[in-house]
């Protein structure tokens, strides 16, 4: 299995990319990982919400493959201990899901079309947070949940 962390938007901005680098680094000891970082579209300033989401929206949908596990990033969706979080990664490999896909939308959130092919909607908090620090956030909290798989002692530091 392969996780990927999509998020929309501009590269990692400087105060949270040694920590972002730090957890991603530290997740590929447990499994392949990666980043990609889509880009707004270029006339963004100049789109209504609903058409900028639509937009962002078409581009994720042409980058996903038919059996991507997507996970919705959603202050709307469920929320999950950390050991939850752990047993949800364990079923997906499990299941032997090729690759499991983090998304973070962009500014307004995501389209309804990329939340509808989404296989599961995931909250990090109810509140809202600005996308560089979910970004590390995220990283940290799968890089929590394969330390608890393997029963090692980050989660009880």
């Amino acid at each position: 299995m392969k996780i990927h962390f999509w998020t929309v938007g501009k590269a990692h901005e400087s105060y949270v990319k040694e920590g972002i680098e730090m957890f991603t680094k530290r997740v590929s000891n447990y499994y392949p990982v990666e980043w990609s970082i889509i880009p707004t579209p270029k006339n963004a300033a100049s789109l209504s919400e609903a058409d900028l989401k639509k937009k962002e929206g078409e581009t994720i949908l042409q980058l996903l493959q038919k059996d991507d596990y997507l996970i919705v990033l959603d202050e709307r969706g469920k929320q999950l201990s950390s050991e939850g979080l752990a047993s949800f990664i364990q079923t997906r490999a499990n299941e032997s899901t090729k690759n499991v896909i983090f998304l973070i939308g962009g500014a307004f959130g995501v389209s309804d079309t990329v939340t509808q092919r989404g296989n599961f909607k995931w909250s990090l908090a109810q509140l809202v947070f600005p996308h560089q620090l979910v970004r590390l956030m995220l990283a940290e909290q799968v890089y929590r949940a394969c330390s608890i798989l393997r029963n090692e002692k980050y989660h009880h530091q």
